[in-house]
C-alpha cells in the first residue's frame, strides 16, 4: 500500500499536461482529419514503417504528443531536441545514440524530434540530411511557422508535411472533462467552462495550464466549485481579453489584412488592437504590416514599405506599449495608401512560368566576358550599354532568352505612383516597337 501511495503522490506532482498526455492514438483529442480512420497519419501509424515528417500547426495542438506516440508505436528510441536551446552538438549526440541503438543487440529504430525546427539555421538543418537519407533515424520536426519559408528545401523534400488545426470547442471541453475525471480540478459551472474554452482559443496547452492554476487557487481557498465570477476574480483581465467570441488567431489577422486592403482605417485599427489585446506578439504584427505593404500597396506608394520597416524598428527600440503606437500609425497609413497588387501578381506569374518552363540559356550578348577565351567565344558580343544610348535606353534591345516572347508579367495599375510608372512603361515599349519597325 505504501508503494502505491508514493506512486500516486508522484503522479499528482506531474504537470497536468503530462498526466493527461495520451498514451494511445485513440486517446488523442482533435486532429481527426489526420488521425481518424483512413486518414494520412493514421495510415502511417498502421503501416509499421515510420517516415520523416514535419508537424505544422499552432501551439497546443498535439505536435509533441503525436511524435511521442509514433515512437511508441514503432518501439523506437525517442530523442528530443529543442531548436531554441540546442545546436549541432545535440545533433551529433543524437547521431551517436541512434548509431548505438541501431548497431546494438536490440537493433532499435530511433526517432529524432526537433521542436520549433524553424529556429535551426541552414547549417543545422543540413546536418540532418545525410542521416535522414541513410535511414539512421526518422526525423520529425514541429513548427508553428510555415515550413515552406522556414525549413530548407532539401530537408522539406524528404519529409511529409502534416498540418495540425487548432482544437475545436468540443475538443477543449473533452480536455476539461478528462481533468475532472482524474480529480485534477474541482467542479466547474457551465459559464466558466465556456469562458475557459474561449480563452484557450484552440490551444490545449493554454487550457491545461489555466486549469492547473485554477486548481491550485481553488485548493488554497477551499473552493468546491469554480464559478464564472470567481474565475474572473482569480484570472482577471487575462480572461476578459480572450472572451471575444472565440475567433481563431488566423481569422483575426485575415480580418486585419482585408480591412487594410479595403482601405478602411477604422476597421483596420480595430482588428489591429484586437490582435494586441488578445496577446499577439507585436513583432509578428510588424511582420504582417511589412507583408501588406509589399502585397497590397506595392509601387502605388513605395513609401508604405519604408514606413512599415520604420515602424518595426521603432517597436524594437521602444518596446511595449510605446512602440505599439508606431505600428498603429503604420496600420492607418497602409489603409489609406493607394493600392496595387501588380508586383505581387507579377511575382507569382513569373514564379509559376519558370517552374513550368525549361532552363533557357542566357543570350550571348548578355553574358559576362571576364576572360579572353570568353570574348573569343562571343560572350557579351553585341551588347548595347544603355548609358551610351539616347535617354539612357537601348531601344529595341532584348533582355529575355532568345525565342521568348515578351510576356507582360508586370502590369501597373492606374493608382498612385503606378500611374506614372505605367506611363513610363508605355513610352519605353513604344520606343522598342518603333526601333523594330
Amino acid at each position: 500500500m505504501a508503494v502505491k501511495s508514493q506512486a500516486t503522490a508522484a503522479t499528482s506532482h506531474q504537470p497536468l499536461a503530462e498526466r493527461l498526455r495520451p498514451k494511445t492514438l485513440g486517446e488523442v483529442i482533435g486532429q481527426q482529419h489526420l488521425l481518424g480512420p483512413g486518414m494520412a497519419l493514421r495510415i502511417a501509424f498502421e503501416s509499421g514503417q515510420p517516415h520523416s515528417c514535419i508537424l505544422w500547426g499552432p501551439p497546443g495542438t498535439g505536435k509533441t504528443t503525436i511524435a511521442r506516440l509514433m515512437a511508441d508505436s514503432f518501439d523506437a528510441q525517442f530523442l528530443s531536441i529543442s531548436a531554441v536551446l540546442g545546436g549541432v552538438k545535440d545533433i551529433r549526440d543524437a547521431v551517436d545514440r541512434a548509431t548505438v541503438a541501431r548497431d546494438g543487440l536490440e537493433q532499435r529504430r530511433t526517432i529524432v524530434f526537433v521542436d520549433e525546427v524553424h529556429r535551426f539555421n541552414k547549417s543545422q538543418q543540413d546536418a540532418f540530411l545525410p542521416h535522414v537519407e541513410s535511414g539512421l533515424f526518422t526525423f520529425i520536426g514541429a513548427t508553428t511557422e510555415n515550413p515552406s519559408f522556414e525549413v530548407n528545401s532539401a530537408l522539406l523534400s524528404r519529409a511529409a508535411v502534416y498540418v495540425l488545426q487548432p482544437l475545436g470547442e468540443d475538443d477543449l471541453r473533452q480536455i476539461v472533462t478528462r481533468a475532472q475525471q482524474i480529480n485534477a480540478v474541482p467542479a466547474i459551472e457551465g459559464a466558466a467552462i465556456d469562458r475557459l474554452v474561449a480563452y484557450a482559443d484552440g490551444d490545449a496547452r493554454r487550457l491545461l495550464n489555466t486549469l492547473e492554476t485554477l486548481a491550485v487557487a481553488a485548493g488554497a481557498e477551499k473552493i468546491e466549485q469554480i464559478t464564472d465570477d470567481w474565475l474572473l476574480r482569480v484570472l482577471g483581465e487575462r480572461m476578459r481579453r480572450y472572451d471575444k467570441g472565440g475567433e481563431q488567431f488566423y481569422d483575426t489577422i485575415s480580418a486585419l489584412h482585408k480591412s487594410v486592403r479595403g482601405s478602411d482605417p477604422d476597421a483596420s485599427l480595430y482588428w489591429f488592437m484586437r490582435m494586441l489585446d488578445g496577446g499577439a506578439d507585436p513583432r509578428y504584427m510588424a511582420r504582417r504590416l511589412v507583408r501588406m505593404a509589399s502585397e497590397d500597396i506595392g509601387l502605388a506608394d513605395p513609401r508604405a514599405l519604408r514606413l512599415a520597416l520604420d515602424a518595426a524598428e521603432v517597436y524594437e527600440r521602444l518596446g511595449t506599449p510605446e512602440g505599439e503606437l508606431a505600428l498603429a500609425e503604420c496600420v492607418i497609413y497602409l489603409a489609406m495608401a493607394p493600392k496595387s497588387n501588380a508586383v505581387y501578381k507579377a511575382y507569382n506569374e513569373i514564379k509559376a512560368f519558370i517552374k513550368n518552363d525549361g532552363t533557357r540559356p542566357v543570350p550571348m550578348h548578355l553574358r559576362n566576358a571576364p576572360t579572353k577565351l570568353m570574348k573569343e567565344l562571343d560572350y557579351g558580343k553585341g551588347y548595347r550599354y544603355a548609358h551610351d544610348e539616347a535617354d539612357g535606353f537601348a531601344a529595341g534591345e532584348s533582355y529575355l532568352p532568345d525565342g521568348m516572347a515578351p510576356p507582360p508579367f508586370y502590369r501597373p495599375v492606374e493608382r498612385g505612383l503606378e500611374i506614372r510608372i505605367a506611363e513610363k512603361l508605355r513610352e519605353l515599349r513604344k520606343k522598342n516597337d518603333d526601333a523594330k519597325d
